[in-house]
């Protein structure tokens, strides 16, 4: 969660400087024709602060990914070793009830004398 919450303070910190910066553009007392110059070289550069936003943000898309990627193997690593742990507690059991089926009691009505020898 910490990779997308930064992903997002990163895409808002550009986007808010690229806006904050076109309203002091138009907010300072100069003359229309710098205005409009220093609007242009703004403009010129919005394709390359895109861009940067964009590798920005696919970066973290990448790094997330990575990150759930990870998460997903060690959780399959943990269901293959828990579902074998259940087969192999599932055999014993059954191999105690059918020794104790051929053996024609259970162990339960064994006395306890008999399970110490």
């Amino acid at each position: 969660m910490s990779n997308n919450r930064s992903g997002a303070f990163i895409g808002g910190l550009i986007v808010g400087a690229a806006v904050g910066a076109v309203a002091g553009i138009l907010a300072a007392p100069r003359a229309g024709r710098e205005t409009r110059q220093l609007l242009r070289k703004s403009a010129d550069a919005l394709p390359e602060l895109a861009e940067d936003l964009s590798s920005s943000v696919q970066f973290q898309a990448d790094r997330l990914s990575e990150s759930a990627l990870r998460n997903w193997d060690s959780t399959l690593v943990r269901l293959r070793e828990a579902i074998a742990a259940g087969i192999e507690a599932t055999q014993r059991e059954r191999q105690v009830i059918e020794t104790s089926d051929t053996q024609g009691t259970s162990q339960v009505d064994q006395p306890v004398h008999d399970n110490l020898v």
